[in-house]
């Protein structure tokens, strides 16, 4: 699979790589960032590289479509959005995404959510897009449900991260719901 490279009015959502890794590990490396991110933030660059590493592998593999989320006004990398646990026989996959702070309640998410929606339904024929979101997440959760998400149910202990098991909301996304939500 080539690596499909994504345009937004103010975004541009590129293949992550090697060269982007000081701006992965600044985001990941916020507490503020990974509070809701079902990892630990890293705390050593290597770990940054590690994770492109496996987007990498997840693409090469057709598990998982991660883009670095870049600004267009001055090319930097703001976060990344994509597409994990991505089963095409069975035409469904998860979102997940993250920004750095400075960039929050700006309407990016919102932008690079909506371009991988639209590739996610249209280029890749996929039916559902899940969500797997903290309950304490709540500007997460009301983006999703902005976009048009249905809250499932909550997944008990679904998450190990910092020494704790989480509970999450699943909310999922199905593709009659978006072209109705498009009209």
């Amino acid at each position: 699979m080539t690596f499909p490279i994504l345009e937004t009015k103010r975004l541009k959502l590129i293949e992550i790589t090697h060269q982007h890794v000081d701006y992965l590990y600044e985001i990941l490396s916020l507490e503020e960032v990974t509070r809701f991110y079902g990892t630990n933030r890293f705390t050593l660059p290597v770990e940054a590289s590690r994770l492109i590493d496996m987007f990498h592998k997840n693409l090469l593999d057709k598990r998982g479509i991660r883009w670095g989320i870049k600004l267009k006004e001055n090319q930097r990398i703001i976060g990344t959005v994509g597409l994990n646990g991505l089963q095409l026989q069975n035409k469904r996959a998860e979102i997940g995404y993250e920004l750095h702070p400075s960039y929050w309640r700006k309407g990016f998410g919102e932008e690079a959510i909506k371009e991988v929606l639209r590739f996610s339904f249209n280029q890749l024929g996929l039916f559902r897009i899940g969500a797997v979101v903290y309950p304490e997440n709540e500007a997460s959760i009301n983006l999703l449900l902005k976009l048009g998400f249905t809250k499932e149910g909550l997944l008990r202990g679904y998450i190990h991260q910092n020494e704790q098991f989480h509970d999450t909301y699943v909310l999922s996304l199905l593709k009659p719901d978006w072209i109705n939500s498009q009209a």
